[in-house]
């Protein structure tokens, strides 16, 4: 369920009574395992690109499809399930729910998916030790700091095992330490098969990516294989 398709993807927005280009004919296909970064300025159309892969966002018109699956021909529900069952998201302002834990945090996708409690509860506990949360599981997200938040997030993102993980500006509020940790993490993971694309205008992302994709103004200006030059620690 890990590799994307998207075939002439257009989008617009209606912006202060003017009409703002997200995507114009993007064309694009990423295979499983992958480790894609999109790049481009701000308003290039990557976090736009980004969320029509994940069924947060529908395009104007073009076609999407994720594994077996067509997203733009899913009802709002059918995407919602999609999301839940393949997807893991890490977005840039973390999105943890502020009155639960970190275990709580990674804990709440698996509830919604009925998991039973035993199955969550060693999950959780693998997850956070994987992501070198082990004896933080209790506190609450104002006790951690952006490096240890982003970490919770990342491990809410893989708690349910997906193939596919999407990330937009992940380390957009992370200091050069915790943003090389944090891309450590996604390499390791990514080494283990999970599909990675990553929107980012980050240069110290865009050394650990093994494919690079840039957009402008919503059009699709590269796309370069790569050997990555960032090292991991």
């Amino acid at each position: 369920m890990s590799s994307i398709r998207c075939n002439d993807l257009c989008k617009t927005f209606e912006q202060g009574g003017e009409t703002i280009v997200g995507l114009d004919h993007v064309s694009l296909s990423i295979e499983e395992g992958e480790f894609v970064c999109l790049s481009g300025p701000s308003g290039s159309g990557k976090t736009t690109l980004l969320n029509a892969m994940g069924g947060l966002d529908t395009p104007d018109s073009g076609r999407i499809q994720v594994g077996d699956a067509v997203l733009t021909d899913l009802s709002r529900g059918q995407l919602a399930d999609m999301r839940l069952q393949n997807v893991g998201f890490v977005f840039q302002a973390y999105n943890l729910v502020p009155v639960l834990s970190a275990r709580e945090n990674v804990e709440f996708v698996m509830q919604v998916q009925g998991v039973d409690a035993r199955q969550r509860s060693q999950r959780v506990q693998e997850v956070l030790a994987e992501v070198g949360l082990e004896g933080l599981e209790s506190r609450l997200p104002a006790e951690l700091s952006g490096g240890q938040q982003q970490r919770v997030a990342v491990a809410r993102a893989i708690a349910s095992k997906p193939k596919l993980v999407l990330a937009d500006e992940p380390t957009a509020n992370l200091d050069t330490r915790s943003a090389a940790q944090l891309m450590g993490l996604f390499v390791s993971l990514n080494q283990r098969g999970i599909t990675f694309v990553i929107a980012t205008h980050d240069s110290r992302v865009m050394g650990y990516a093994r494919r690079l994709v840039k957009l402008q103004d919503g059009r699709m200006i590269s796309d370069e294989a790569q050997e990555p030059t960032a090292m991991v620690v």
